[in-house]
């Protein structure tokens, strides 16, 4: 499969990974992401999961069509993805931007979702708490993404990436429509509502999302798990792949 045409006539970029037969993940990208980003990832996850990874709108090689979006546009791209590949009910895995469409997609559509998973993410900007130091040097905001120290300790990782994401379609505006729904969304007093197992994710040295939403999420979304992965940033599962996707495989497992 390559695209989904929405009704508006934006075309989604979507791809496939796995046995068709295994349980099926919906992978939700951050904000100015696209699928090159997971690709530390797809190969173990694919082997326990039929992965459904596709470019948000503005995204990657999605369409970034014009007009305003907002989380439910969001929501809505993502069902329409699992209705074009006949899937029901999938592991929900959202990272940032895609977490918070993954719990709103929860929150409206909860038949849609076996399992959530939320990483490095929070409910909406009203409540996030935010970074106590963001500071990075001038002219490096990538840093940003990664633990402190790990650039230097892994340079080679780090130019790798940097590299995949500068070779990725750059959308003028696409980043900025994400932000917009971002800023119009709000979760948290309905997370009480979220009855599926759901797993938390978040790196102790995450510069982005501070670690402290985590502990919210977690304190109020019933029966949550919170796994932190230890000295990760907010690309915890570029820095930490195995480990991540461990996590995720041995709580879908427990959970199919």
């Amino acid at each position: 499969m390559a695209h989904v045409t929405r009704p508006d006539g934006c075309r989604l970029y979507v791809e496939l990974h796995g046995d068709p037969s295994s349980p099926p993940m919906l992978l939700l990208e951050g904000m100015g992401g696209d699928i090159p980003g997971w690709r530390r990832n797809i190969p173990t996850l694919a082997r326990a999961c039929f992965v459904v990874a596709y470019d948000h709108r503005g995204n990657g090689k999605s369409d970034d069509p014009p007009g305003p979006a907002t989380m439910r546009t969001f929501v809505d791209d993502g069902c329409a993805v699992l209705d074009a590949v006949d899937v029901d009910r999938a592991h929900l895995y959202g990272q940032s931007f895609g977490g918070m469409v993954a719990l709103e997609l929860a929150l409206t559509h909860p038949e849609r979702v076996r399992t959530l998973i939320l990483a490095a993410t929070h409910a909406g900007p009203a409540h996030a708490v935010p970074v106590a130091d963001p500071t990075v040097p001038k002219g490096e905001p990538w840093r940003s993404l990664y633990a402190p120290g790990f650039p230097d300790e892994h340079p080679g990782h780090v130019a790798n990436d940097l590299a995949v994401a500068r070779a990725g379609t750059q959308h003028e505006t696409g980043e900025r429509r994400q932000w917009e729904a971002m800023q119009g969304f709000d979760a948290y007093e309905r997370l009480g509502g979220l009855h599926m197992p759901t797993l938390i994710v978040h790196g102790t040295e995450d510069r982005l999302v501070a670690p402290a939403n985590a502990e919210r999420l977690a304190a109020a979304i019933p029966g949550a798990e919170l796994r932190w992965l230890a000295g990760a940033g907010h690309l915890y599962h570029s820095e930490q792949p195995s480990i991540a996707d461990g996590a995720v495989i041995d709580f879908i497992r427990r959970h199919p």
